[in-house]
This record gives structure tokens, sequence and C-alpha cells, in this order.
């Protein structure tokens, strides 16, 4: 068994039990650490598979500023278990049907798939070289035109978060 076998059983099996982590802590805080420790051995993945820029994305992106994000958003919740309403049985009884049809999905899906032997190739494929060839030679009219989306999303968003700071205009009749 070589290296890259062990390493990828190894971020397997801490992918799983971190997103296991996440489905069944109470805790909420404990929940987000669970899922960020998911997407550090997901990254571990994407180096493994050769694609660095993926990688230091999902760190940058996800574990750092989503996630940065999810902490801020539950500390200030002020989530309490006594205040908390309790879910009915009905919803409990929907969340395990749903819950077990997606299982029997993600069998059916697993069971279609072709399983392909873990060959260690030296492909050049996820470098950030390579990346930025494609997107700037093959994609650049579709990347242009989602950074113009963005940078309008952006002036939007400034514009709906300031305040009117002109006074209001008052009449005053005077006799």
């Amino acid at each position: 068994m070589d290296i890259y076998a062990i390493l990828f059983w190894m971020l397997s099996a801490m992918a799983v039990c971190s997103a296991l982590g996440v489905i069944l802590s109470r805790n909420p805080v404990n929940s987000v650490l669970c899922l960020i420790l998911t997407f550090f051995s997901i990254s571990g993945h994407y180096i493994l598979m050769n694609a660095q820029f993926l990688a230091i994305v999902n760190v940058i992106v996800y574990a750092g500023a989503i996630m940065v994000l999810f902490l801020f958003v539950i500390m200030l919740m002020n989530l309490n278990a006594d205040v908390e309403p309790q879910k009915g049985q009905l919803v409990q009884l929907a969340g395990v049907i749903s819950g077990g049809i997606l299982f029997l999905v993600v069998l059916a899906g697993i069971k279609a798939a072709k399983v392909e032997s873990m060959e260690t190739k030296s492909t050049d494929i996820g470098l950030i070289a390579n990346l930025g060839k494609v997107l700037f030679q093959k994609y650049v009219l579709p990347f242009e035109i989602s950074s113009v989306l963005f940078l309008s999303a952006m002036i939007g968003a400034v514009v709906i978060g300031t305040k009117d700071k002109t006074p209001a205009v008052t009449t005053e009749v005077k006799n």
C-alpha cells in the first residue's frame, strides 16, 4: 500500500467522522468546529488530486470566512435549549423518512458509480497556471460577465446598506 492510499483513507475517515460530528453534535459551536475539520480534510483530498488551487480556496473561503460568519451568527443568536420549542412527532417522523430516502439515493449512486483504480499520475490539471490559462483564454467572456455582476451586487449592497442622510424636508406654512 503506497503513501497516497494511506493518506486517502486517513483523510476519508477524518472527513466522515467530522461530518458525523456536525450532524450528531447538539452544541452548535462544536458542530461548526467539526464542519471546519471536514473542510480541511476535503482540502487534503484536493491536494492528493493535485488541485492545489481548489484546496487553498476551500480553506480560505469556506473554513476561513464562512465559518467565522457562522460562529458569529451562532454566538449572536444566544441559542438556549430552554427557550427552543420542541419538535413534534410528525416533524421527527418526516425527518427520519427524508433522511432514509436520501440514504437510499446515496447508496444507489454509489452502486451505479464506476470504481476506478487510484493511480498516481503526474497531471497538471489542477495547477493555478493551467487554470488561469483556461480561465482567461477559453472562458474570458463568462468570467468578465460574472465580475461585472459581482461589482453591481457590491454596489447594490452598499446603496441598500447606507442610511439616508438627507434631512427630511418639512414644509411650514407661515401666515
